[in-house]
């Protein structure tokens, strides 16, 4: 198929597709705001336009929305959270009925950064010394990190609100490598940072003499194998800075999902135009090829089964599921 598809119809779809893009993406909007797209495809032949294919982007509470069959597929990040989805955990009160259609291929983890200067050795000590800690978040506080900081608190028993009352502060931001962030570890007005996206800032937050904290036995077993969330290692070397294993929390993947009801035929189709248009899509160093996204591997982490429509695709194309 053409980049862009024979058709005057498709040259109007890719204007508003560019408009879309660059109002969503306006760097001013915060995180909270305008910034997610939903993509509908569908029949604008009659008064109101019929729509059969709707994926958005967005929040991982849009499980709901796509179980409630306002949504067909959304895609999220990270993968974590959507297990909390399937199991029951963490935000959601009950499992939900989701299937994998594919795993866009992401590695990343989330850590926990310390500066010696404060001489906190682990998070616990935040509490017991009620420490008035001046931490680097983001600014969006139903974000999917935020959700993440909010559990780890939780299993130290402690919340945001406690670190403010102790005296500590907030250094809020949208992206992990915003300049609000930069900036702060440069002039040295923050003591820690909770983040993911870790080319974006680790290694400068490294370089200013920040440590990562190693979470307890008691926090990872909660996180874990209470929520869903995974562990991971990162190795020396990887991060200028890093000099020896640092295990965390991992961050990795970005799930395409459904719903389980969603027929086989139309799962089978989405990764089929997956697979004829790879070479228009942007895939990080990570990505190895299409059938990456159907298998459990460190990019593309997966803990809810793919849909019966999906599976079929990835063995049929003779991948590894």
């Amino acid at each position: 198929m053409e980049p862009l598809p024979r058709g005057a119809n498709f040259q109007r779809a890719l204007m508003l597709w560019e408009i879309g893009l660059h109002i969503a993406g306006d760097p001013n909007t915060p995180y909270y705001g305008p910034r997610d797209m939903c993509i509908s495809v569908g029949s604008g032949s009659n008064e109101n336009f019929r729509p059969w294919l709707r994926m958005s982007t967005g929040s991982p509470i849009l499980a709901h929305a796509v179980c409630r069959n306002e949504l067909e597929a959304a895609m999220i990040n990270p993968s974590g959270l959507l297990t909390q989805a399937y199991r029951g955990t963490g935000l959601f009160p009950a499992p939900l009925p989701i299937r994998i259609l594919a795993v866009y291929p992401s590695l990343d983890h989330f850590v926990y950064l310390v500066h010696p200067r404060t001489g906190l050795k682990s998070l616990a000590e935040i509490k017991a010394k009620k420490y008035p800690l001046r931490l680097s978040i983001r600014e969006d506080a139903t974000h999917s990190t935020r959700v993440l900081v909010d559990q780890t608190l939780a299993a130290y028993g402690m919340t945001v609100k406690d670190l403010e009352s102790w005296g500590g502060n907030l250094q809020l931001n949208g992206g992990p490598g915003d300049e609000r962030r930069m900036k702060a570890i440069r002039e040295e007005t923050i003591d820690a940072v909770f983040d993911e996206g870790l080319p974006l800032w680790f290694e400068a937050a490294l370089a200013s003499g920040m440590k990562p904290i190693t979470l307890e036995d008691y926090a990872f077993k909660y996180l874990v194998d209470g929520l869903g969330w995974r562990k991971y290692t990162i190795k020396p070397g990887r991060f200028k800075g890093l000099d020896d294993n640092h295990t965390c929390i991992d961050y990795s993947g970005w799930p395409i999902y459904t719903r389980a009801t969603l027929p086989d035929g139309d799962a089978y189709k989405i990764c089929d135009a997956i697979n004829a248009r790879k070479d228009q899509m942007f895939w990080e160093d990570s990505y190895t090829g299409v059938g990456q996204l159907g298998e459990n591997t460190d990019a593309t982490p997966r803990d809810i089964p793919l849909h019966p429509g999906a599976e079929k695709w990835y063995r049929e194309h003779g991948f590894k599921v």
